[in-house]
This record gives C-alpha cells, sequence and structure tokens, in this order.
C-alpha cells in the first residue's frame, strides 16, 4: 500500500466534539457526508433544514477534519525522516523521529504559549478600560514639510506594483524589517506560513455573528491543552440537549481554533473623526494612508512599531471575536481592527467573512487570500446565485459619465506637461471612450424620448463598442482597466477636483470630500466591458433621477454566475454549499457546475427533526366557490380578492396565535388590503386576530414585529375573552421572508398565496432566459418529452426558491409545529411540488375540496391544543 493511501483519513464514525449527546442520527449523517466530501476534495450541496444543527454540523465535521489533517501532516514529516527496516538503523531513525516530534511538539507549544498570553494582556486591558474612563487619543497638528515643489504634484499619479494600500517606501520598509526580524520564535521564523484554513461565508454580519457561539460550545481541545489532544480524544457530554462545560476555563475561555472575522471598514474603523467627516470611509481611510507624519491615521502603528500591529494580531487569534468584539478590542489596544484582522489571516484556521470578501477575485487579492487547498464553506447558500450575478452588475449613470468626463479633462488641462507620455496616452484614451460614450447615450436619449420605442435597450458588450466609433473600438479595454488600477488615478483626478473645488468656494463641489470618486463606476464599468463575453449584456434606459427629470442609466448585467464562481471552485480543496433550503438542487448544479465532471459534485438533503405529527403541509386548490388560481391576471380582480380574504378568515378562525401570510408581490399585497378595507373584510380579520402588514421601509421593520409578537403572546385578562393572536401580511422575498426566526407561537400556520413568478416584462430576465436557452442549444442537451426548457426551468426554479424560504420560516427547532398551507391550484402539479425541500413533499396533503382542507386543519391543530 502506497503512502497516500496510509494517509488517506477514514470518516469517523462519531464525532466527539460535537457538543449535545448523542447526536441525532441526522446530524451524525450530515457530519459524516462533510467530512467526506472534504477529504474527497470534492464540491457538495447541502440541505439542512433550521432547526437541525446546521452550523454546528458545518463546524464540527470541518474542524474535525482540519485537527485530523493536521496531525496527517506531522506523520507525513515524521515518515519523510526514513522507513529504514535495517536492524543497524532502527534505533537511529527511531531517535530521529522521536527528536523530530519533540521539535514540532514545542513549536506548536511555544505559539500556543504566545497566543495564551496576547489573551491575558487583552483581559488585563478590559479590567483597566472597566475601572477608568478613556480619553481620545490627540493627533499632532504639525504640517509635514512638502516634498513637491508644486503643491498640486501631490496628485500626480503613482506606479504600484501591488494593489495595497502601502506606498513604495511603506512596502520597501516592512519588508526589511521581517529580513531583521529575529528567527527565535515560532512566528518569526516564518514569514508567511502555510496553514490550510476554514473559510466560512455567509450573506451578513448578523448571521455570520451566529457563528462564533456555535464554534464556542464545541468541544475542541483549548489552546492550554497538550498538541496531542486531538478533538477525538476529548469526553462526550452524558445528556442529549445541553452541551458539556466541564472542560471550560471560567476565567479565561480560550478556544484551540485560531479564528478571524474579517469585514469591512464600515464595521471596523474605530477612528471617529473620519467616520464623522467622511461620506464613503473607504475613501476617507485611503486618503489617510496617503498621507505622511502626524497626519497619517493615528491607529495604524508606525512602522517602527510595528510590533503593536503583531502583538494585536495575536489577541484577534487568541479567541474568537466577532466584528463588533474586534472594533471594542481595537479601541482598547489603539490599534486599528481593519488592517489587525487582514494581518492574522495566515495563521488564522477559521476565516469568517461576507459573501462579497469571498467572492469577488479583487477583494481577495486585496485581503491576501489564497484559496489554494482550503476550505470554503457558504452559508444561506441559496442567496450565492443572486449574489453572484449582483457582484458582476456594473450600473453608471449618465450624471456620473458626465462628472468624470469633466473632471478627467480639466485634470489633463493642469498636468499635461508633467504627465509622462504613458499616463498620457492612457488618460487620452480614457478621454477619447468617455467622450464617446457619453455623445452616443446623448443620442439614445434623445431617440428614445421622442419615439414610442421601448425605454430599454439591451446589447452585448462588443455591440456597445462597435457603436462607439472605430476609434473606440480599437481601444485595448484590458490595458485601460489595468492602468486606473495601478496608477489609482481615479483617487488622485477626484482629490484635484475637491481641491478646485475649494479654491472656487463652491460648498456643493466641496461637500463632496471622502465621496466615492465618480471614475470608481465608470472603473467597475470598464472592468466588465475588459471582460466582454457571451456572458454579459449591456442594457441603456431611461429611469427618473432625484429631480424627477429622465436621465439614462447605462447597466453591464451578468448572465452566467458559473465563471467567477468556477475560479473559487478550481482553487478550493473542497467547496461546500449549505442552506437550509437549497432545492432545487438541481438548478444550483446546472447553473454553477456544467463544467464540473459529475463525480466531483456530491449533494445531501436531510429529513427535518421535527416527529411527521408536528408538520401539516397542504395543497389548498381549492376555494368555496371553486378552483384557486392567483396568477398575475387575477390579481386584480376584486371577486378573486373578496373569496380570498374569506378564506383567509376561515383559516384564522382555526390557527392559534400567529398567522402569517405570504404574497407574491407589494402589488398583490397592497390591493388586497384596499378592497378589503372596501368591503370591511380587514374589519372581521381583527375580530379573529390583530392584523398587520409588512413595512416597505425598511427602518419599520423592528417595531412592526415587535407589536406582532407582543399580539401573538398577549393573554386576555378577561376569562370569557380568548387570546386571539396575530396576523401578518407579508411579501415573498422581501423583508419578512428570510433571515428571521419566527418560532413556536410566532407561526403557527405560513400560508403561501399563488406563485412569485417574476415580471416577463423585465429585459434583464428575458436576456438571461433566452441566454441560457440558447446555452442549451449549443451544448446539444436533449429534454425528455413534455419537459420544459433550459428557460422555463430557470424562470419556474427563481419562483420556487423563493417560496421556499418563505416556507422556512415555521419551523424553527424539533418541538415546533405548524401547518404550511399553499393557496393556488398550481402547488397541485408534480412538478412544482418536486421542487418544494424534501422534507414537505413527501407528506403533502392535497385535499379533493375546500371542505376536506378545513377537516385536515382542524384535526391538526385539535390535536395540538396550547
Amino acid at each position: 500500500m502506497s503512502k497516500e493511501l496510509d494517509l488517506s483519513l477514514p470518516t469517523p464514525s462519531e464525532f466527539p466534539a460535537f457538543p449535545y449527546s448523542p447526536p441525532y442520527p441526522i446530524q451524525v449523517d450530515l457530519m459524516r457526508h462533510l467530512y467526506t466530501s472534504i477529504e474527497q476534495k470534492k464540491v457538495t450541496i447541502v440541505e439542512s433544514p433550521t432547526g437541525t444543527g446546521k452550523t454546528l454540523s458545518l463546524l464540527c465535521a470541518s474542524l474535525t477534519w482540519l485537527t485530523d489533517e493536521k496531525n496527517r501532516a506531522k506523520k507525513g514529516i515524521l515518515d519523510a525522516l526514513g522507513t529504514e527496516t535495517d536492524a543497524g538503523r532502527d534505533w537511529v531513525l527511531a531517535q530521529t523521529r522521536e527528536r523530530r516530534a519533540r521539535e514540532l511538539e514545542a513549536e506548536e507549544r511555544e505559539y500556543q504559549d504566545r497566543l495564551l498570553e496576547a489573551r491575558r494582556k487583552e483581559e488585563a486591558m478590559k479590567r483597566m478600560a472597566r475601572s477608568r474612563v478613556h480619553k481620545k487619543q490627540k493627533t499632532s497638528q504639525v504640517t509635514p514639510t512638502l516634498e513637491f515643489e508644486d503643491e498640486d504634484d501631490v496628485f500626480l499619479p503613482e506606479s504600484v506594483e501591488e494593489d495595497d494600500n502601502f506606498s513604495p517606501e511603506v512596502r520597501a520598509l516592512m519588508a526589511r524589517m521581517e529580513r531583521n526580524s529575529s528567527k527565535k520564535n515560532f512566528f518569526d521564523k516564518e514569514v508567511d506560513p502555510t496553514c490550510t484554513k476554514i473559510y466560512y461565508a455567509s450573506r451578513t454580519h448578523s448571521q455570520l455573528a451566529q457563528v462564533l457561539p456555535e464554534l464556542q460550545r464545541l468541544k475542541l481541545s483549548p489552546i492550554t491543552a497538550s498538541p496531542a489532544q486531538c478533538s477525538h480524544s476529548v469526553d462526550i457530554p452524558q445528556k442529549r440537549g445541553a452541551p458539556d462545560e466541564s472542560s471550560t476555563d471560567d476565567e479565561m475561555p480560550v478556544i484551540y481554533s485560531r479564528t478571524v472575522s474579517l469585514g469591512s471598514r464600515k464595521q471596523l474603523c474605530i477612528n471617529d473623526d473620519v467616520r464623522a467627516k467622511s461620506r464613503d470611509l473607504d475613501e476617507g481611510c485611503r486618503e489617510l494612508l496617503e498621507e505622511k507624519g502626524t497626519k497619517r491615521c493615528q491607529y495604524l502603528p508606525p512602522l517602527d512599531e510595528d510590533y503593536r500591529m503583531v502583538d494585536f494580531r495575536d489577541q484577534i487569534l487568541s479567541a474568537p471575536k466577532d466584528i463588533e468584539d474586534l472594533a471594542s478590542v481595537g479601541r482598547l489596544a489603539q490599534t486599528c481592527p481593519y488592517f489587525g484582522s487582514r494581518r492574522a489571516i495566515p495563521q488564522a484556521e477559521l476565516v469568517t467573512l461576507p459573501y462579497n470578501l469571498l467572492l469577488q477575485k479583487t477583494a481577495r487579492e486585496a485581503l491576501g487570500i489564497d484559496l489554494t487547498d482550503q476550505i470554503v464553506i457558504i452559508d444561506e447558500a441559496h442567496n450565492l446565485i443572486p449574489t453572484l450575478l449582483s457582484l458582476s452588475t456594473a450600473r453608471l449613470p449618465f450624471a456620473t459619465l458626465v462628472t468624470s468626463f469633466q473632471q478627467v479633462c480639466i485634470y489633463l488641462k493642469r498636468f499635461r506637461t508633467k504627465l509622462n507620455p504613458e499616463n498620457l496616452l492612457h488618460l487620452k484614451r480614457l478621454v477619447l471612450f468617455l467622450d464617446a460614450l457619453q455623445k452616443y447615450t446623448l443620442q439614445w436619449k434623445d431617440n428614445n424620448s421622442k419615439a414610442d420605442s421601448s425605454k430599454v435597450e439591451v446589447m452585448t458588450a462588443a455591440q456597445l463598442l462597435d457603436r462607439l466609433g472605430n476609434k473606440v473600438a480599437s481601444i485595448n479595454m484590458l490595458e485601460i482597466e489595468a492602468y486606473l488600477k495601478k496608477s489609482k488615478i481615479a483617487r488622485k483626478i477626484s482629490g484635484y477636483s475637491d481641491k478646485k473645488a475649494e479654491d472656487q468656494s463652491d460648498p456643493k463641489l466641496r461637500s463632496r470630500k471622502g465621496a466615492v470618486p465618480p471614475l470608481h463606476a465608470v472603473e467597475a464599468f470598464i472592468l466588465c466591458l475588459a471582460g466582454t463575453n457571451e456572458d454579459g449584456r449591456v442594457a441603456l434606459s431611461l429611469v427618473k433621477n432625484r429631480s424627477g427629470q429622465e436621465e439614462v442609466e447605462i447597466k453591464y448585467q451578468l448572465l452566467n454566475p458559473a465563471p467567477h464562481f468556477l475560479e473559487v471552485v478550481e482553487s478550493a480543496r473542497s467547496v461546500i454549499l449549505a442552506g437550509g433550503t437549497m432545492s432545487p438542487i438541481s438548478d444550483v448544479i446546472n447553473q454553477l457546475f456544467t463544467q464540473l465532471p459529475s463525480e466531483k459534485i456530491t449533494s445531501f438533503s436531510c429529513g427535518h427533526i421535527i416527529p411527521e405529527s408536528n408538520l401539516l403541509p397542504v395543497v389548498v386548490s381549492k376555494g368555496p366557490r371553486g378552483a384557486l388560481d392567483y396568477k398575475a391576471g387575477k390579481q386584480e380582480d376584486e371577486a378573486v380578492i373578496g373569496e380570498l380574504g374569506q378564506t383567509l378568515l376561515n383559516f384564522a378562525s382555526l390557527v392559534p396565535r400567529g398567522m402569517i401570510v405570504f404574497f407574491p408581490s407589494y402589488r398583490f399585497l397592497n390591493k388586497a388590503k384596499a378592497v378589503w378595507q372596501k368591503s370591511g373584510a380587514l374589519t372581521r380579520f381583527e375580530t379573529k386576530k390583530k392584523v398587520f402588514f409588512e413595512p416597505e421601509q425598511s427602518t419599520q421593520v423592528e417595531q412592526v414585529l415587535q407589536e406582532y409578537s407582543s399580539a401573538v403572546h398577549e393573554t386576555s385578562t378577561d376569562p370569557l375573552v380568548k387570546s386571539q393572536g396575530g396576523l401578518l401580511f407579508a411579501v415573498i422575498g422581501a423583508k419578512l421572508s428570510e433571515g428571521l426566526n419566527f418560532a413556536d407561537d410566532l407561526a403557527r400556520a405560513v400560508v403561501i398565496v399563488g406563485l412569485p413568478f417574476a415580471n416577463l416584462g423585465s429585459p434583464e430576465l428575458r436576456e438571461r432566459m433566452k441566454y441560457v436557452k440558447e446555452l442549451e442549444e449549443k451544448r446539444g442537451a436533449k429534454r425528455p418529452p413534455g419537459q420544459k426548457d433550459a428557460s422555463a426551468e430557470l424562470y419556474e426554479n427563481m419562483c420556487m426558491n423563493a417560496v421556499n424560504q418563505s416556507i422556512g420560516r415555521a419551523i424553527r427547532h424539533r418541538a415546533d409545529w405548524a401547518s404550511l398551507i399553499l393557496m393556488d391550484e398550481r402547488y397541485g402539479s408534480a412538478s412544482i411540488r418536486a421542487k418544494l425541500p424534501s422534507w414537505i413533499g413527501g407528506n403533502m396533503v392535497v385535499p379533493d375540496s375546500f371542505g376536506q382542507v378545513i377537516r385536515e386543519l382542524g384535526s391538526f391543530y385539535k390535536n395540538k391544543k396550547i
């Protein structure tokens, strides 16, 4: 047997690091599947309903593999010393292996001690902060000596080889410091250590904040434990439902897995002056980084005090911290948590980060993230495809285009004689492109304003460049984009424009200080054009600006999410897409992984942990007056809306406590609300339950949810008055359809009215459907008779993805129970039901009449009296 086979990791049958004993069988199955997928370097799509411990299982399986991988690496190092069996060399080999094993253990212990000391320092800092008032650090106002003959020369472009936030002088000095550093300890002897990592991504910081508490529940070895102790040797708690806390150090709870949370400057900047003065924190921070001497940000240590950043990095890694924790510790240490977290990435074993930092290549490069042979976990992955498409979308309003053109022209006029030939050539090409695009846009607006033609036109990027003229068509967009990125000329031009505005005492222009340079929008658009291929489209449309006037917006839209994600898949060791509802899984595979061999892709869909008796999924295909049909054409029919109101009133009479009704759109919901107000139906609803509507303003969501919760849990003091609960009307795909926990009494029934099919009048949607259909034809794929083509499948899958997210709001833990009521005859079709989550579809009830629906619901709630 080969060494490679000897070192392969068998999938464990048990996971002692799991904090609840014994875990549910579906949890063990899920963790075994994840472990095997990581070891075999596969892509896997995991569907694990809310309440089944998805996050805990993801962490436990991946960190167990990571621990085993570290032990395998040590074994590989020792095996590399030799395997001679000669009797005369056995003792030499044994002595060598034993000495090397002690060295590896000492190195790990030394680094662990370093992190433990950092943790002690952090605790001491917190105690000191609690005992005194922390004063804001003052900065000197001394103005450094100018190094330019002309004060405007500061706006000349720089030649930068690396895309980071430090000048060439800073990088050179940092390199000298690294070369001259001591080689005595574990960290210093490896400037760029290689460390297998788990990159755990989710959509928002609030979702990521829920990961760390789950991590701390795991029975992982603390950093004070012997390196020989891996997660497989930890005692298991004896009772299911409560994690064992016997190994927790109450004074200093430190987790062995080194963790860092990545965020943007918006979450991590602790410079209050920048936060107060800058409309855009990224630009405000970059402006300070370009300053010198005492004008530089006081929270970024000087180069001769780099030890402060190293110490802060160790504090970050010594114990898991979410974004808020990082900001708090950064203030205590008077050190920038944004750059501190970046500094911690190389040594981290678990990196949590939002989607955009993982999926965008430019963001990964800026952070120094290398996904080669790493584990990538994408949670809430039902959002992955829309996120990939949106991250590759670039919008360029006409006003921004005009401002950019004017700024570049003014800049060229001022610095023409000082720019070197390369800068001058690229800027002239940029002016040519902006001028041509501006003229073409004005011409397009004039043609569409006078004619009765469509106010949206879609074309390929190549077609747009052709329409801009031969001179523009001959420009290499890749060179222009590379120049903008390398020279960072956008900030230089914006900075000079701000200075001119101040010199002219124009308060409107001066207020732009710290705002995003207009050229950045141009740069993003050019980047899209530079990568022009058949996967993207450019759309010109007439939209209303803030003044209510029509303005042209130029938009680049990506039609295929797969190519950009393929970079992640090809680099990583294993990619895990996880979500509570990933159905239909075939749609995810078709959109993201068609270029991968089928043997590299696996999927896992587990059932729910609740008993079958705790869930009643029912299709309501018929109402009291006949078939229920809520297609777009019927959503304005007042008779249809009236019958809907009566049907929901019947349900409200049966459902205890909380009931949530999801509509396919705000338009339909608002129409129904108006009809019901006119007919008095809303008053009848109020006799059953207190009624609430999802607000269209995000700022009002929290208040509505609090009032709804109060109504649900309110108990009348009058023994003759039965508690009625609350009725919440919401919209599929809006603010209340995902990411919220309507557990227990908050949702004893979830009602879905109709199917939320997207508007086929959208030019962008039509282009995407046309694209996937043409792509299927090019591949020569053959579909069975009667099966929908790729465009129809895409259209239906988009709808069912949204439905599945809304359905998942109800059942949130093992003891929870609810009914899921799907109102539309189309839910009775096999193709639609096949795209519901597996834990629902198998138990679906499809009554023949509305009376039978009422009987099914009545029987269900009678058995669930509360």
